[in-house]
């Protein structure tokens, strides 16, 4: 770029023009959208940019947008073209009287560009670990090399109450899926290897995925959670897994657990004996 550190400001987010990325600062407003506050800042480097455009948008504004590589990025991978235009990270929406400055930035930046078609790797670095959210049927949680699903038993179905709580390590596992909370059927699912066959056709029977539900899951806690999964998945390579010894809970984890169990069992929702055989299972696991 011809003067490294250029901050261009818009609506939500401002860019910062270095000499090797565009660094991307997202707002932490009331309106700014839920994924951008948790996304909070992502690095672009230009290798990762296939191109630039600037176009009209809505009520006097402009849109500058980042046309990012195919396999550049895990959390545009991961979105797979489910995102909604206000949701784009890579979108900034600028002041019509700001279209000549946001021209020329964009004419600096496509100067500097040399990469085009797919990438090969992931160059736009995963959100950080560790990371978790609540979806509608249990809790998801990753640590940068297991993904943990734990049950809700107000959600979660007969199924994976059966199969019990989940853990996949991310050798086990050959993607991810995820499906935006904002359709019916959302839902972030685990794809183990060679188990296809196996795979439930439906997310909410399935062990190795949690559903979102209306209302639940959101995308500003769900999508970055998937990128990071799928980053670390492709880290990984096509190494067998190995079985590996059951982590011990956290204490405190089990505590938290038996205290929402008594609310259940206080609240009726538990049978006396449901209680006594739960609570049981999760102090043996201590």
């Amino acid at each position: 770029m011809s003067r490294m550190g250029d901050v261009l400001a818009g609506f939500h987010a401002a860019w910062e023009f270095e000499s090797d990325s565009v660094l991307i600062r997202y707002e932490r407003g009331i309106r700014t959208p839920k994924l951008f506050q948790a996304l909070t800042e992502r690095r672009v480097p230009l290798e990762a940019i296939a191109g630039v455009t600037l176009t009209p948008g809505k009520r006097g504004t402009v849109a500058l947008r980042i046309e990012p590589r195919p396999g550049a990025d895990p959390l545009w991978e991961a979105a797979a073209g489910q995102l909604k235009e206000g949701c784009d990270p890579y979108r900034l929406v600028l002041p019509a009287d700001k279209e000549t400055l946001a021209e020329y930035y964009a004419d600096e930046l496509r100067a500097q560009l040399t990469r085009s078609g797919p990438a090969d790797e992931f160059l736009v670095a995963a959100p950080d670990v560790p990371l978790s959210f609540k979806a509608y049927d249990g809790k998801a949680s990753f640590d940068g090399e297991t993904v943990r699903f734990r049950w809700f038993w107000t959600g979660a179905s007969s199924a994976k109450w059966k199969a019990g709580d989940q853990s996949f390590s991310v050798a086990e596992l050959s993607d991810v899926e995820w499906r935006s909370p904002e359709i019916f059927d959302g839902h972030l699912r685990l794809l183990p290897r060679d188990s296809a066959e196996d795979r439930p056709a439906q997310a909410d029977q399935d062990p190795a995925a949690v559903v979102f539900g209306l209302g639940y899951g959101p995308v500003h806690e769900s999508l970055p959670f998937a990128a990071a999964v799928l980053a670390a998945v492709r880290r990984s390579g096509p190494v067998a897994a190995v079985p590996a010894a059951a982590p011990r809970r956290d204490p405190a984890d089990i505590a938290e657990r038996i205290r929402h169990l008594g609310e259940l069992h206080r609240a009726g929702l538990v049978t006396d004996e449901e209680f006594s055989v739960k609570k049981a299972e999760l102090l043996a696991e201590l």
